[in-house]
């Protein structure tokens, strides 16, 4: 925006839980409405990586040893995002790309990323499974935000490293590299995200830019949406497409829907109306995209600064992270801008 946006204020917008120093990015929420929260270690304040929130305190998930050890199979290294299926089973993302394909650009040793994914059985609070992705090219991969078929026992991730869709067989445990580098996976050239006029550059002039980050699978399994940050237009596609291996790249590319031009979006979560909400960034807002087409706004609040995840509850609300990415020092010319404490809120749907 290139003009000091208003002091929005909703009543509508509820605290759930104040995190303190500790940022939060992955939410979801279970079909009896247990909110869980990750942490990805990026160098500032860290204590756990998965949590749930209870009466308003983080709570070590699955237990304290988890999220305790720092190296090892039974730990977590960098918690990236959070999705409950549709037969209640908690994926845990923990994904740490090397610098160069990480959209934030971590400073530190080179070397090849570390990633798994978690299956844990909420009714017996146990870890089923876990897929280490063992052909996965983790030197330019960075597994984003990831959404689970149960029906088609497939795991879709958004890839901004590669700029990619990547599929995981949850059977045989291969995974697939789908439009890499197309015009609806990649970030669009030109686009720089600005807030109150300033443009999102560090030091050295260089922009913020992710390619394909925020996604969102259809309750019923049916659609997959997508859309990269710096891209307005919001797509989808039909999962029976992503699940066909036969069908080329130029295939699947020629059957991508543009559901029109919305917002930039670091999240994205669907209902099971067949509602998609994206967080709006650069006006402090919520919204949602209609079945019909049509774009609306939930909510907007100057509190609502860069909505990162969401989860959809039982209960009627939509709770959400806010990451202040465009806070961070390495945005402001050194000088770190965050607001504390960081904060999950959430919000009471309309239909």
């Amino acid at each position: 925006m290139n003009a000091q946006t208003p002091n929005y204020h909703s009543d509508q917008l509820e605290v759930v839980a104040d995190l303190g120093e500790y940022q939060a990015i992955g939410v979801s929420v279970s079909s009896d409405n247990r909110v869980f929260v990750a942490f990805p270690r990026r160098g500032g304040s860290y204590e756990y990586g998965l949590t749930e929130i209870i009466n308003g305190k983080k709570v070590p998930y699955p237990d304290k040893e988890w999220n305790s050890n720092t190296s090892g199979d039974h730990s977590f290294f960098s918690v990236q995002d959070l999705y409950v299926d549709t037969d209640d089973n908690l994926w845990v993302l923990d994904s740490k790309p090397v610098p160069a394909s990480s959209i934030f650009k971590d400073k530190g040793i080179i070397k090849e990323g570390q990633f798994k994914l978690l299956k844990i059985n909420l009714k017996k609070n146990f870890i089923e499974k876990v897929y280490t992705f063992p052909d996965l090219d983790k030197t330019r991969s960075a597994l984003n935000d990831v959404g689970v078929d149960t029906d088609k026992q497939l795991a879709y991730f958004s890839d901004p490293g590669l700029a990619a869709i990547v599929i995981l067989d949850l059977k045989t445990e291969k995974t697939r590299v789908l439009l890499a580098g197309s015009e609806v996976t990649s970030a669009t050239p030109g686009v720089v995200i600005s807030y109150e006029g300033q443009e999102m550059k560090n030091s050295e002039g260089i922009p913020f830019i992710s390619h394909i980050n925020s996604i969102a699978l259809t309750r019923d399994n049916q659609y997959f949406y997508f859309k990269p940050i710096n891209h307005y237009h919001l797509f989808r596609i039909a999962t029976t497409d992503l699940a066909d291996t036969l069908l080329t790249d130029q295939e699947l590319l020629n059957r991508v829907e543009d559901r029109g031009t919305t917002v930039i979006t670091h999240g994205m979560e669907a209902d099971t109306k067949g509602n998609v909400y994206l967080t709006s960034s650069v006006d402090y807002s919520i919204k949602v995209v209609r079945p019909d087409g049509s774009l609306h706004t939930l909510i907007q609040d100057k509190r609502i600064l860069w909505p990162d995840s969401f989860g959809i509850g039982t209960d009627g609300y939509i709770y959400f992270s806010c990451a202040q990415l465009q806070n961070e020092a390495v945005w402001n010319n050194g000088v770190n801008k965050t607001q504390y404490p960081y904060r999950i809120y959430r919000l009471k749907m309309r239909h």
